[in-house]
């Protein structure tokens, strides 16, 4: 269940959406304008914003560029989940993610039975952490991308979200490069 401790000051996040297609455009990205408008409301900044097309290499360059660069947090990517030939968002951000968050796509995986039952075993989201930055592949319908941010993302990238959340931890996700 989660709960917000109001002793806690929020802490923005500095966060890129990427959605991958072959058939829209930055006009008609439902999915995309849904997460920005989302992440505003939050509280947090939209620090960048791209669409490619369903092309594994180019996802990945663009991942990594976001990653290891200094104005990125977190990565939402939305589209190119599914099963289809064309699908290879999750390949592309395994392609860079240094550690899998694998509980991301089971909680999604519930989350999304509530809504449309069994074929939410159609949907392969997910997430993981590279170079300090957290990366997070959701579906490409507006409702899965509404879905992974009211139910997961909203409380997880809120440092007030108790009794955890992504952001307190931040700081660490990097601590194994640092010398000793």
């Amino acid at each position: 269940m989660s709960r917000i401790d109001e002793t806690r000051a929020f802490i923005p996040a500095r966060i890129a959406v990427l959605t991958v297609s072959d058939t829209r455009e930055m006009g008609d990205d439902r999915s995309g304008d849904t997460l920005v408008a989302r992440l505003e409301e939050a509280g947090h900044t939209l620090s960048a914003r791209a669409l490619l097309k369903d092309d594994r290499v180019a996802i990945a360059h663009q991942l990594r560029d976001w990653c290891d660069g200094d104005a990125v947090d977190v990565v939402l990517s939305t589209g190119g989940t599914g099963l289809t030939g064309r699908d290879v968002t999750v390949e592309a951000h395994r392609d860079v993610y240094e550690k899998e968050i694998d509980a991301f796509g089971t909680v999604f995986t519930l989350i999304s039975m509530q809504k449309i039952g069994t074929s939410a075993v159609q949907s392969r989201a997910c997430g993981g952490v590279r170079n300090g930055t957290y990366l997070f592949a959701l579906p490409g319908s507006t409702g899965a991308c509404k879905d992974a941010w009211d139910e997961i993302l909203k409380w997880q990238l809120d440092y007030r979200h108790r009794p955890c959340n992504f952001i307190e931890i931040m700081p660490r996700l990097d601590e194994h490069k640092r010398r000793k």
